[in-house]
């Protein structure tokens, strides 16, 4: 297998007109090789919706399809989703991306409830949504992965990049309580309306029970889908292949943020000097990544490929997989989505064939590198 797969030559990177069966044929090849149940395929070349397809099923058990429209769980897509909302607050100037959020909020924040760990500990004063968007707020991913299931600091806010989730949920705090904003409905209307993403929700929807996505983990155990009845910037997104790929075009060609939010929105905030992404907050330094500049945006990672600039998004869970990756100056983009963390096996030869030689940091993202090669992204 791993010799067939070291063989391919990336399909799209040159610019030619790919004959669908020859994307099928690679896609299933990865697919059989680590007994993925369910993958649906994206691309984007030059910021337009290219190639659409779903492979495989969305319930092993009643072996039903697996469709471009089926509803899947998006995972951590949705911060990166909640981030271009917050780019548009940004740009309306409704936002100060490094204005104290103290000063949007009615009270303190450890006089909120959720927030009363706090107390005693000013280092929240300093927290800004720069902060919270680009995973610098020194916090755990989440709470209750925490001693004590307490919110707490384990480093200053601004210092160094450590995934979390309660960033985000902080966020999206700020704009309900400080701006009065319903993160929901204005998610709905500033974007699932706007690029017709006619399956896409902040919550569970009755209509999307004819047509969703079961999960399945390694052991290709089912794991239920989730509704989600309230909304979360972290993780509440629910989508389709068809509609991600309508956003992740957007995205790439900048359609409802000005020239200077979205390069903002792109731009490294801050550097990423840990082995890995996960576990988070591992004390270790590395210089390992300098060689790519790998580091964090405004709600999405970034690294230098040699193709360009580039930006992208994983959504992982117990029984997703996602992953979508876009190369600046090309405007080519591949969005990965499936029903099992099987796929995270494939998606480094997935891209490569795909899309061209990225050097992934693979490692960083918990990936298996592509096979017989040492990682390029190692600066080694």
């Amino acid at each position: 297998m791993f010799s067939l797969l070291l063989a391919i030559t990336p399909l799209l990177a040159s610019g030619a007109v790919v004959e669908p069966a020859a994307i099928d044929a690679t896609v299933e090849r990865f697919m059989l090789s680590e007994q993925v149940p369910g993958l649906g395929i994206a691309i984007i070349r030059d910021g337009r919706v290219t190639f659409v397809k779903s492979y495989g099923l969305r319930n092993v058990k009643q072996k039903l399809p697996l469709k471009t429209d089926t509803v899947m769980y998006g995972a951590s897509l949705t911060k990166a989703t909640f981030a271009y909302f917050v780019m548009q607050l940004v740009d309306e100037g409704r936002l100060d991306l490094d204005k104290p959020i103290d000063a949007y909020l009615p009270k303190s924040l450890p006089e909120y409830r959720r927030y009363a760990d706090l107390a005693g500990d000013a280092l929240w004063q300093k927290l800004t949504m720069r902060m919270l968007l680009s995973h610098t707020t020194g916090f755990a991913n989440f709470r209750w992965l925490d001693e004590g299931r307490k919110l707490r600091f384990h480093r200053a806010p601004g210092e160094r990049y450590g995934y979390s989730g309660e960033g985000l949920m902080l966020a999206q705090f700020v704009l309900e309580t400080g701006l009065k904003v319903d993160v929901g409905a204005e998610m709905q209307r500033r974007i699932f309306d706007r690029f017709g993403m006619k399956r896409s929700a902040m919550t569970w929807r009755d209509d999307f029970a004819a047509n969703f996505a079961e999960g399945y983990t390694q052991e290709l155990k089912l794991v239920p889908h989730r509704r989600w009845d309230e909304v979360g910037a972290a993780g509440s997104l629910d989508t389709t292949l068809d509609d991600w790929a309508k956003f992740l075009a957007a995205v790439v060609r900048g359609e409802g943020l000005s020239k200077k939010a979205k390069a903002e929105m792109i731009r490294r905030q801050i550097e990423i000097d840990s082995e890995r992404q996960f576990p988070t907050l591992l004390p270790a330094r590395t210089d390992r990544w300098k060689s790519i500049g790998l580091g964090y945006g405004i709600g999405w990672g970034v690294f230098e490929t040699p193709l360009g600039h580039a930006f992208f998004k994983e959504g992982h869970d117990e029984g997703t997989a996602n992953y979508a990756l876009c190369i600046e100056p090309s405007r080519d983009c591949i969005l990965l989505m499936s029903n099992s963390t099987r796929a995270e096996g494939i998606f480094v030869p997935l891209v490569n064939a795909l899309l061209g030689e990225v050097n992934l940091p693979a490692e960083w993202e918990g990936f298996k590198p592509a096979p017989g090669r040492t990682p390029a992204s190692s600066g080694r």
